[in-house]
């Protein structure tokens, strides 16, 4: 093997699934220890780093990486030096959706920051108690769910957060903070960064407090968004293409223009005024509370509700729900500091954060009880969920904490205790509801992706139709090819139960006939489906998944990095509703041009993802 073939092999991973965690009971301790599955990441600027093994979990600081440890460093309650933080891919701490992680004995072991000017939990809680943000915030109604209730076998209260006036908890922190503000510091005004709902909690809480407001939005924000900003009288600057360029902008005005800078979750007055969610939980509740779910970005919500509810009712648990996708939470307790992502996923884009506070990971790190990963397809399930039980849509981010609930009753068995979601949000981005239908039956296993190899011939269709019985076909791809004796037929069916699968697929084993399931494969499902028909042996190709800031001019950055250089050997773009989109490109690079792609790729600065050992790749594409 020459020196370029073993570069390419260094880059490429088979994906393994993560085995269920080991855990005993119904009930489990904060303190519980569990080691994460670790995977090799290749993503970023991987192919550039090929000629060295890359690091299955944490990497060192780039020059680039470094601006984002200083936006880090920015964001939290109290000016520090520009700090190194560690990185690790969202993959190195993975285990079963359910289950409640994150806790290991480095969260124990932690060292004290020395920040002891910081208030303790019981300041927090005095200050909850006298927090005026009601005057813009309304008690938000606490509502029991019957359907799911039933179908869990617990009682589940949802806390309606996504019933404020701006839709979202988040006015909640940025008025408590900003009522606090002196009055010279009002009358210069305020700025804040923001693609969604904290830029409407400052523009309201500015327009009830009238001072001047300025948000700073990425240029990817969608138009529906900035301009419910603007409709609130805050003034609007699209800049950067990522939130963290958003971020630092902002900061560096805020210091030229003398406004003072609200931060959307580091900040003991934000943490405040999100905590009074907590005590109106405590206050809506009547009867014992087994657990309060609480959606996890930045760790300004639950580390409010955490140091509320730790003091008057210790008992309860308090647990935060991540995506896999977007875990720095769940990965930083584990590790016992703050970890930075390498990269998050945008699809629950209220909670798509590289990094938590300083303050709110202190808070969190003693508090509270672990942190509850969940899929994509699960979160779909979940807004789903909602709109049969209460006829109301919820944002990603808003039904997460819904999704972890119900993975969390599931998992681990939970029967008669009382359970509280926090519905946090309901600014959906209408585009993204195409996606949510499409995956929400996977997430609730109702429906199944597979690909089964069927042998070329006559009657060969009727035979497996027969095999799949009473099952509903859902969605059928298959093309002949006249040069292989099996065709490969990708298909979705519809499942009631865990049961019927299995003896579905039970009777296609006997018949002989080899069966995938993709249902937890996400390239299959965002754009493989789409592209069957389209196999072939494309000399020199690579596949790779690019997040394309969705502005103009994104795709022309793109092609005038790498065409005509190497040619472009496949392409599919499908709009999700996010702030990035998600493209999937094959390329044909010769292994001696592997550095010089990853040279580009990084000028280019789009997240990237490897997927040469894709399984559905290789069965699907190739």
């Amino acid at each position: 093997m020459d020196a370029a073939a073993l570069a390419l092999s260094s880059l490429v991973y088979s994906r393994r699934a993560p085995p269920a965690a080991a855990v005993h009971g119904s009930t489990i301790s904060r303190r519980t220890v569990q080691k994460p599955v670790v995977y090799p990441s290749c993503r970023g600027r991987c192919f550039r780093l090929a000629a060295s093994p890359p690091s299955p979990s944490l990497a060192a600081i780039s020059p680039t990486e470094a601006a984002e440890a200083e936006v880090a460093s920015l964001s939290s309650a109290s000016p520090s030096p520009t700090i190194s933080l560690k990185r690790a891919s969202p993959e190195s701490l993975q285990y079963e959706s359910g289950y409640l992680g994150g806790i290991s004995e480095e969260t124990a072991l932690a060292a004290d920051d020395g920040r002891n000017e910081m208030p303790s939990p019981m300041e927090y809680l005095t200050n909850i108690l006298s927090s005026k943000v009601y005057d813009v915030a309304i008690e938000s109604p606490f509502q029991f769910a019957p359907k799911l209730s039933q179908s869990l076998g617990v009682d589940l209260w949802l806390k309606r957060e996504d019933l404020q006036p701006v839709f979202s908890f988040k006015l909640r922190g940025a008025y408590n903070m900003m009522a606090k503000l002196p009055k010279e510091k009002l009358e210069r005004g305020v700025i804040c960064s923001s693609a969604g709902n904290h830029a409407q909690g400052v523009a309201l809480a500015a327009q009830k407090l009238g001072c001047d407001a300025v948000i700073v939005m990425p240029v990817t924000t969608p138009e529906i968004k900035w301009i419910s900003v603007e409709r609130l009288g805050a003034t609007v600057i699209l800049k950067g293409d990522s939130y963290d360029e958003a971020q630092l902008y902002a900061k560096q005005k805020a210091e030229s223009d003398g406004r003072t800078f609200i931060p959307p979750f580091d900040h003991p007055d934000v943490i405040v005024g999100q905590g009074t969610v907590g005590m109106e939980i405590v206050r809506q509740m009547k009867g014992p509370l087994h657990a309060i779910f609480v959606p996890v970005g930045g760790g300004g919500l639950i580390a409010g509700i955490a140091a509320y509810i730790k003091c008057v009712c210790p008992e309860v648990k308090v647990i935060g729900v991540e995506p896999y996708d977007a875990n720095a939470m769940a990965l930083s307790l584990y590790h016992g500091q703050r970890v930075m992502l390498e990269q998050v996923g945008g699809f629950a884009d209220g909670v798509a954060v590289k990094v938590v506070g300083e303050e709110t990971f202190r808070l969190c790190r003693g508090l509270i009880d672990g942190v509850v990963l969940v899929s994509r397809d699960a979160i779909c399930a979940s807004i789903k969920d909602m709109f049969e039980e209460k006829r109301s849509i919820l944002e990603p981010a808003g039904a997460l904490s819904l999704a972890g609930a119900e993975a969390y009753c599931r998992y681990y068995g939970l029967k008669g205790e009382s359970v509280v979601a926090i519905t946090s949000g309901a600014n959906m981005n209408f585009d993204r509801l195409r996606l949510v239908t499409e995956l929400a039956d996977v997430g609730r296993k109702r429906e199944a992706v597979l690909a089964t190899f069927l042998r070329e011939e006559p009657g060969s269709f009727k035979q497996f139709c027969e095999l799949i019985g009473n099952i509903n076909i859902t969605e059928f791809k298959y093309r002949y090819n006249s040069g292989k004796e099996e065709a490969l037929v990708l298909y979705s069916v519809g499942v009631h139960t865990d049961t019927e699968l299995k003896d579905m697929l039970k009777r296609i084993e006997v018949a002989k006939l080899r069966t995938i399931n993709l249902t937890n494969n996400d390239m299959a499902k965002d754009h493989l489906r789409h592209l069957m028909g389209g196999r072939s042996n494309v000399k020199d190709e690579i596949l790779c998944r690019f997040v394309f800031p969705e502005r103009p001019g994104a795709l022309m950055k793109f092609l005038n990095a790498f065409s005509p250089r190497w040619n472009i050997s496949l392409f599919h773009y499908r709009s999700q509703g996010e702030t990035g989109a998600n493209v999937l490109v094959g390329l044909q690079v010769p292994p001696e041009d592997f550095i010089e792609f990853g040279v580009q790729a990084d000028y280019v600065g789009y997240e990237y993802t490897c997927e040469m050992n894709n399984e559905a790749y290789q069965l699907l594409m190739q």
